[in-house]
């Protein structure tokens, strides 16, 4: 893990349920309410969701040892917030959400993860089509009864349907940041049972993939027989699908299914390798044992009916004459090529990064001051942080316009003073314009330590049009760092259209650099994308956009991107210092 670890993010698999409730409260406020005070209100429950959602302690645990005084010294949370929280955490549900629900009966989960769908909207579906949940919407678009609701056109209609489409493919993969605390708890769990050796969630989670499908658990034990009863016996499974000896099935109260597979010590090393996959991957392996006359399973290497590997993963990569290959690279995109050469690179190491360049505070819209952020990342174990709150032309996330920046950074470098051992340097998340201008004056930016330029509007532009707004924003010799540079959103919007490889090309050419973002609904460049930009001879980051301290553990997944696209530490350039970072900028 990152140097400070994930410690505190789990908490966020059991803080997520009163989070989700305090989202349902704000959403069903906002558009089942007519009263003009419903808008302050609903606001009231999302700053208390995203509050809870952040927290590094368990809600439950405040209030078991607190009470309500607990509840009520969480920022954001009053009376009333704190009252619906000690009624769920009691009773598992919130009458008022009850009744909400049932003035107004729609699936707020199916429709509020499309794009473009929000509170008012929904409400005017149901009151107009009686829409109340994905294939009601599906059903009326393809009727071609949504043009006819105000606000909606033809064209609009087609996108809706589009963006049905792209949603329904996400919904059988879970983005893995959602899932991860809750993985990473129960292997934790398995791994201190009493003869356990090891213990790992291995496929797509141990390949550290954007989304994963299911999670399959391996483990070594002297005993299979009780790690089988307490698996099957976790508080978190919701359904015993199956149940073997050494094998064990089942369906997650978060709605995954996990498998469990007990195999012997001498088997580890194979049966790690053949469930991490990728599934091309391991087939291009076996195809190698066969033409060197050895046979691979998940039991072991085997040539005839002898066993000549299994107990590690790097014996059985050695017996078929590779190099060991970290579990990120193995995709089958041409890793295997490079472990016979012995040439597969270094990648970028969890633990590595000594700086994160995209910080948001509560001057714009994070949830804590600059020094909070700054102490929460020095805690994390972190050198230095880069505060990018957004700028004017961003009105909804409380954008700065140029005087304010300066005023900031005036006041960040008193920040600095009273700092020891870690710095805060002063930057913006400018907002790119249609036509790739900025929202802010070039000799107001020059004036910062540094700059990260990003699209956050306008994104049904063609690719050309795109694609020019990145490309002029890269000229901009005030601009170091472009941020998110696809725009997209795993399992809710693919980005809009752009050029990718000609604006590697002018970052190259300009000095640019580019960003991979940490938080992972973006993980945004893509690996592919990554690889282009290593190739390319292009810098990166790695940013966790952070509008809080605990998603400095964002960072894990911005690394595990990188590695993915198959990046040395010396292509991430948050990994020096502070000092040499700012040389090696524009």
């Amino acid at each position: 893990m990152l140097r400070g670890g994930l410690a505190g993010y789990c908490c966020l698999a059991k803080n997520a349920n009163i989070a989700k409730v305090m989202r349902d409260l704000g959403f069903l406020t906002e558009v089942g309410e007519d009263d003009p005070n419903a808008q302050f209100r609903s606001r009231a429950y999302y700053r208390a969701a995203d509050t809870i959602a952040s927290l590094p302690e368990d809600v439950a645990d405040i209030y078991s040892k607190n009470g309500i005084k607990g509840l009520l010294e969480i920022p954001s949370v009053g009376k009333n917030i704190a009252a619906k929280i000690e009624e769920y955490i009691k009773t598992g549900k919130v009458r008022a959400l009850e009744d909400m629900k049932a003035k107004l009966p729609v699936n707020i989960d199916e429709l509020y993860g499309i794009e473009g769908v929000g509170p008012k909207t929904i409400k005017m579906l149901y009151d107009k089509l009686r829409v109340k949940n994905l294939a009601d919407l599906e059903r009326v678009a393809k009727e071609g009864k949504l043009r006819a609701v105000p606000g909606f056109t033809e064209k609009k209609e087609h996108d809706m349907l589009k963006r049905i489409e792209f949603f329904k493919r996400g919904k059988s993969r879970r983005i893995i940041g959602e899932i991860y605390p809750l993985i990473k708890q129960i292997e934790k769990s398995l791994s201190q049972l009493p003869g356990v050796k090891n213990a790992i969630a291995a496929g797509s989670v141990r390949r550290m993939k954007e989304t994963i499908g299911d999670i399959d658990y391996l483990v070594t034990a002297s005993d299979p027989e009780p790690v089988m009863e307490f698996f099957t016996k976790m508080p978190e499974v919701q359904e015993v699908v199956g149940k073997g000896p050494a094998k064990a099935f089942v369906r997650l109260a978060s709605g995954i299914d996990a498998d469990l597979l007990v195999v012997p010590e001498e088997s580890w090393g194979s049966a790690l390798q053949y469930f991490t996959g990728s599934k091309e991957h391991s087939v291009e392996l076996r195809k190698m044992a066969i033409s060197k006359g050895l046979r691979l399973n998940e039991w072991g290497v085997y040539r005839g009916e002898r066993k000549v590997a299994g107990t590690t993963e790097e014996e059985v990569y050695q017996a078929l004459g590779l190099q060991w290959i970290p579990p990120e690279m193995r995709e089958n995109s041409g890793e295997i090529e490079l472990a016979r050469q012995s040439r597969v690179p270094k990648l970028v190491e969890y633990g590595t990064l000594k700086g994160d360049l995209q910080v948001h505070s509560e001057n714009s819209d994070g949830t804590a001051t600059i020094e909070e952020m700054a102490r929460g990342a020095k805690a994390f174990g972190l050198d230095y942080v880069a505060i990018t709150d957004h700028t004017k032309s961003l009105a909804l996330a409380g954008g700065l316009d140029g005087q304010e920046l300066l005023q900031q950074a005036n006041k960040i470098r008193e920040l600095n003073d009273r700092l020891e051992g870690f710095r805060v340097l002063a930057s913006a998340e400018v907002n790119i314009m249609k036509d790739g201008s900025l929202d802010i004056a070039d000799n107001v930016l020059d004036k910062l330590d540094l700059v990260g330029a990003a699209i956050h509007s306008h994104f049904n532009l063609p690719i050309e049009a795109q694609t020019e707004r990145l490309v002029r924003a890269a000229k901009n010799s005030s601009v170091d760092i472009l941020f998110h540079p696809t725009g997209r959103l795993i399992n809710k919007r693919d980005g809009y259209p752009v050029n990718i490889e000609r604006v590697i090309d002018v970052a190259k050419d300009t000095d640019t650099v580019l960003e991979i973002d940490a938080h992972y609904d973006r993980l945004d460049l893509r690996d592919e994308h990554v690889r282009m930009a290593i190739k390319k001879g292009v810098k990166l980051v790695i940013d966790s956009d952070a509008h809080h301290p605990i998603h400095y553990a964002f960072l894990t997944f911005g690394v595990a991107q990188a590695r993915r696209g198959w990046a040395t530490q010396q292509d991430i350039l948050n990994t020096l210092p502070p000092e040499r970072l700012l040389q090696a900028l524009k």
